[in-house]
């Protein structure tokens, strides 16, 4: 069964930083586009970062994240994770990672595009 855990958010002060974890199981990560998206309240759901490995290695990011976020992958642990860095009042919202089979060089930031989910984990950027 592919399945797709995530774990980590929670409440933090603006300027803070949260690692988000989203762990796969029933399949390699590495035959996968992995995205990562949120969606805040009463907004559709955002693509902010993703990764292919068949591509050029490049990650790609959203404007509204560059330079603050980081996604890395532990391939050992089939395993990738969100570093999220100098959190903004914006930036709250359930994020969740998502996981299409790779069939082409370039990984998508379109929701519909991926087929299996994680479970979504409340980030709540607070003073």
């Amino acid at each position: 069964q592919l399945q797709l855990v995530q774990s980590g958010g929670g409440l933090v002060q603006p300027g803070g930083s949260l690692r988000l974890t989203c762990a796969a199981s029933g399949f390699s990560l590495d035959d996968y586009a992995i995205g990562w998206f949120r969606q805040a309240p009463g907004k559709e759901r955002e693509g902010i970062s993703c990764f292919v490995r068949t591509g050029d290695g490049s990650t790609y990011y959203a404007d509204s994240v560059k330079g603050r976020f980081i996604f890395t992958r532990d391939r050992a642990a089939n395993t990738v994770y969100l570093h999220m860095n100098s959190l903004k009042l914006e930036d709250t919202a359930v994020y969740y990672c998502a996981a299409t089979f790779a069939q082409s060089r370039r990984c998508s930031k379109w929701p519909a595009d991926y087929g299996y989910w994680g479970q979504g984990a409340q980030v709540t950027v607070s003073s």
